[in-house]
């Protein structure tokens, strides 16, 4: 049986950390609606398949981009205003669904 390894670095993790505090700051806060959909698809991008002996046999290729869902995207943003907050967590679950529905396996 296969599993996955994901190779995403700390040092990635830091540059995409600055990255988005900045692009938060530049568009005060608006940003992070989409920030959990790019988190998603940067660890989804650096995750490989490994068959039963350890080989590296595929990757995961997120091909999410914002102009496919900007749709979804406002939709959520009116439903967290409206419910307070409170669609936040069913927005969570959502956007996990939305970015693995954007993944394909492309094998070596």
């Amino acid at each position: 049986m296969g599993r996955l390894k994901c190779s995403f670095s700390v040092a990635e993790s830091i540059g995409s950390v600055v990255l988005w505090i900045i692009l938060t700051i530049v568009t005060l806060g608006l940003a992070l609606i989409v920030f959990p959909y790019y988190l998603n698809r940067a660890v989804l991008n650096k995750t490989e398949l490994l068959d039963g002996s350890g080989r590296t046999i595929g990757r995961l290729n997120c091909t999410f981009n914002i102009g496919h869902s900007i749709g979804h995207v406002i939709l959520w943003v009116l439903l967290i205003i409206v419910t307070l907050g409170l669609a936040s967590f069913l927005y969570a679950y959502r956007v996990i669904r939305v970015v693995l529905n954007e993944t394909r396996v492309e094998y070596y």
